[in-house]
């Protein structure tokens, strides 16, 4: 076992708001901002030369934009019941995003910077007007936002 999914256990056991679950998903919707949605990524051409030289300048997403990706994400994995999964992790608003992220930050598995606030997952976004009012089944069946 990865010091990360130790550790991960461990914060699970001292908060149990969150399964695991949760929080493995909260990381591959990172992951998926980082990758698909290209969020984070450097925008000025030196240092993402640099990065690309040194890899080690690092992508930062805001709160807002971590809630967005995890809301594509969700819709993208789970479609129609991402609600539904979300609902049975014990996530039901955006803050839920921010407990989750923080409790990470708090054992080293996410940075952030000087400019975070835990504020910035508040109200983000409505589930039931993003999940469900703003559902759409298009005919390649990829849900998307109207």
């Amino acid at each position: 076992m990865s010091d990360d999914s130790y550790s991960l256990y461990e914060l699970v056991e001292q908060d149990s708001r969150y399964p695991i679950e949760a929080y493995r998903f909260i990381q591959e919707a990172l992951a998926f901002a980082s990758d698909s949605m290209e969020l984070g990524t450097c925008q000025d051409p030196e240092l993402q030369l640099s990065k690309i030289q040194h890899s080690q300048v690092e992508r930062h997403l805001t709160g807002q934009q971590l809630c967005e990706a995890i809301r594509q994400y969700a819709l993208n994995q789970f479609g129609y019941m991402a609600q539904v999964v979300l609902y049975s992790w014990g996530i039901d608003e955006t803050k839920c995003f921010g407990d989750i992220v923080y409790n990470m930050i708090s054992i080293g598995i996410m940075k952030k910077s000087s400019q975070d606030r835990r504020s910035h997952f508040d109200n983000v976004f409505d589930f039931d007007e993003v999940f469900n009012n703003n559902f759409e089944i298009c005919c390649s069946s990829i849900a998307q936002r109207r």
